[in-house]
């Protein structure tokens, strides 16, 4: 009798554990399928705030090359470490450089051969806390595209 009412007690219980585990689940799949769908229907890359009804989230999207990397740890590093420079770009600013060289020489024939370099050196300081990889998905043309996902504290108002 005790061993039935204590496993009536346990099981009552748990119900609810598993109910909103299954809601934050489904709430969650629901979101990383909005982001994929608004990324297929217009491609980005860098960031960009998203408003759920009661966060914001800043959300760092990046496509790398998978051939490029030996191993899928590699690429998912890679990926980490440059979706914080961008999230650390937008909170910390950078500071870019750029310098134009315009080299041109005269041939033997009398023309002039033009040559130009550019120069473009940006730097950034900061770090980032807690960018979470969201999701990932292969592009159509084989580019591997990554959504991190940070939650922004304060009004939601306030990032806009």
């Amino acid at each position: 009798m005790r061993k039935r009412l204590f496993l009536t007690i346990v099981i009552i219980m748990t119900i609810p554990l598993g109910v909103c585990a299954q809601s934050y689940s489904s709430d969650k799949v629901a979101f990383i399928n909005f982001l994929v769908r608004m990324y297929n229907d217009a491609p980005f890359e860098g960031v960009r705030v998203v408003d759920d009804y009661e966060q914001a989230y800043l959300i760092s999207v990046l496509a790398l090359d998978k051939a490029k990397y030996k191993t899928d740890a590699i690429l998912n590093r890679v990926a980490s470490v440059k979706a914080m420079a961008q999230a650390s770009r937008y909170f910390n600013g950078s500071n870019i450089t750029q310098d134009l060289i315009i080299h041109t020489s005269e041939k033997a024939d009398g023309s002039n051969d033009t040559e130009i370099i550019e120069n473009i050196r940006e730097n950034s300081v900061g770090y980032v806390k807690q960018l979470e990889q969201l999701t990932n998905f292969t592009r159509e043309d084989g580019q591997q595209v990554f959504i991190f996902i940070k939650e922004l504290e304060g009004l939601k108002n306030d990032y806009k």
